[in-house]
């Protein structure tokens, strides 16, 4: 056993250690006292330093950054967090606008550096937080918003060293916003956009900064736009700007964009770009409509629409083009271009809509979202549609004209011979068939808030002949056409040698009346009169008398 192994045995080897111990617990002592006096001291500091002295120039500064009065409440300074708090923020509008405040915040606070701060009484700003802002924006029938002026002063002057105009800030947020989005002016109600939240690094007014923005949409859904945007302009809605954005189930009718009477609504997704030089601007992207509908008697559609679009944008003059629109329905393709400018409250618009051969199946069960209502009970089947439209007018209200085709298509559980009742009799056959088959439909089409006409329509039914005519349909979807049929069978040719009518005038007028889903077609019994008439003076002129009524003329003229 050696000397060391004894000594540790007797306890003999703990006499040597003792001094280096103590020496550990005074300095563990001596840093305790330390970390207490310097947490007492970080306590009690703020007690010595007046932060609420430096409202007068926070709100100094801050009013000449924004170019509009701004008042603080309360300041508070946390030596831990390293940062100052304001409560009751307001920020004056812009008084051609409004006399209400522009924004308006429970809290402010300040990131400082706090070295500066305690021994130099400097503030200086390493990132900025504004939680739960109300924010109220306006526009004018000129296109002006009332933020515009923001910052308008500051922007003006020549950058200094230490003047507003050379503000930066590492980091500013916006948190638990809420956005109120209206007219100037205006007693309709402004869209309201909830839970707004802004990130921005390394913001200043001289240069370009990245930026985040997300937003609950009125209604439903939400926004994410991210970009760059900077520096800031002396009209501060034309600071440049390249962001993407995407939107998800916006509701259209709850934006406040369109007249709540026009019916246009629905659910939209958009995931695109944005880009802007403060001039003019460009928006590129796909637009997905669910749930889409265009007409106040309209129903939501069940078939997604989309629409992959380019547009650019005069910001001067509040007017853009599309250059591309392509609309897809299912596998229906059209194609939309034009220009659209603001006027006033309004989106006035002149744009071209050309439809060359959709198939029918797939538009069909889009029809009653655009408030086109078949007879009860019918579908149409098959064939194809191509029209050639120009859209016109404000954009909730617009008038669409101009030439519509249908081809080879079929309008099942409808018998238009049955409907057409004793005119069918001329046809010399009865109806065979629950379908209606159309080889050829076409018409000039003019709709618009009023009311819609078709004008030279021109129908070729195998089964019965060719139907031409004109009309109108109400809003409420009444009817009210006058039409001539051409029928197919012997009957007809009997009735005109009978009549006297010449060839090329053996037409039977009628009417449609009722409403688009319950059609009643209506012998016009006077226009046949009126045409037997004619016919038999001139028989008589030739000394020639009828010996019997055709078949079918009983029916049509009624009992004797």
């Amino acid at each position: 056993m050696d000397l060391e192994h004894l000594k540790r045995l007797t306890g003999l080897a703990g006499t040597k250690d003792e001094p280096q111990a103590a020496a550990r617990r005074r300095y563990l002592r001596i840093g305790a006292i330390a970390l207490g006096v310097v947490i007492l001291i970080l306590l009690v500091l703020p007690l010595f330093i007046n932060v609420n002295s430096f409202r007068p120039k926070v709100e100094s500064e801050a009013g000449t950054a924004l170019g509009r009065k701004v008042t603080v409440g309360d300041l508070s300074l946390s030596i831990f967090s390293g940062s100052v708090t304001a409560d009751n923020i307001a920020v004056a509008d812009d008084p051609a606008f409004s006399q209400s405040p522009f924004l308006t915040a429970k809290s402010l606070k300040i990131g400082v550096e706090l070295m500066p701060l305690i021994f130099s009484k400097q503030l200086n700003v390493t990132d900025i937080t504004l939680n739960d802002p109300q924010i109220t924006l306006l526009k004018t029938a000129n296109g002006k918003w009332n933020f515009s002026s923001i910052g308008n002063a500051s922007v003006k002057k020549q950058p200094t060293a230490s003047g507003p105009s050379n503000l930066s800030v590492a980091k500013l947020n916006i948190r638990h916003g809420r956005l109120s989005v209206g007219t100037a002016n205006s007693t309709v109600k402004p869209a309201v956009y909830d839970n707004v939240n802004v990130t921005v690094t390394h913001f200043s007014l001289t240069s370009q900064f990245p930026f985040e923005l997300t937003a609950q949409l009125p209604g439903s859904g939400n926004a994410t736009i991210s970009g760059n945007a900077g520096p800031i302009q002396a009209d501060a809605s034309r600071t440049p700007l390249a962001a993407t954005v995407k939107i998800k189930d916006m509701n259209i009718a709850a934006l406040g964009f369109v007249d709540p009477s026009s019916g246009i609504a629905g659910l939209a997704d958009f995931d695109g770009t944005l880009t802007s030089d403060g001039r003019s601007a460009k928006a590129v992207g796909l637009f997905t409509g669910k749930q889409m509908k265009f007409s106040a008697k309209g129903s939501p559609s069940p078939k997604v629409i989309t629409v992959r679009h380019s547009v650019d944008l005069d910001l001067d003059n509040q007017s853009g083009s599309i250059t591309q629109g392509d609309i897809a329905i299912g596998s229906a393709q059209a194609h939309l271009t034009g220009t659209f400018q603001s006027a006033g409250t309004s989106e006035q618009v002149n744009l071209k809509l050309n439809a060359p051969g959709m198939p029918i199946d797939q538009l069909e069960p889009v029809l009653p979202a655009m408030g086109v209502i078949l007879p009860s009970g019918s579908q149409l089947r098959g064939g194809t549609l191509s029209a050639d439209l120009a859209i016109t007018g404000p954009l909730d209200k617009p008038v669409i004209a101009g030439p519509v085709r249908i081809s080879n298509t079929q309008l099942a559980n409808f018998d238009m011979g049955s409907k057409l009742g004793a005119l069918s009799a001329f046809s010399g056959r009865a109806p065979s068939s629950r379908d209606t088959s159309i080889q050829n439909a076409s018409l000039n089409l003019r709709a618009a808030p009023d009311g819609t006409r078709a004008d030279n329509l021109n129908l070729t039914i195998p089964a019965i002949g060719v139907i031409t005519g004109a009309g109108t349909i109400s809003p409420a979807g009444a009817l009210a056409f006058k039409m001539v049929a051409d029928l197919h069978g012997v009957a007809v040719s009997q009735i005109t040698r009978v009549a006297g009518i010449s060839a090329g005038q053996n037409r039977i007028p009628f009417a449609i009346e009722g409403t688009t889903s319950d059609p009643k077609f209506i012998p016009d019994v006077a226009g046949i009169a009126t045409g037997l008439a004619a016919g038999q003076l001139g028989n008589f002129s030739k000394g020639q008398v009828p010996t019997k009524v055709p078949k079918g003329l009983g029916g049509l003229l009624g009992p004797k």
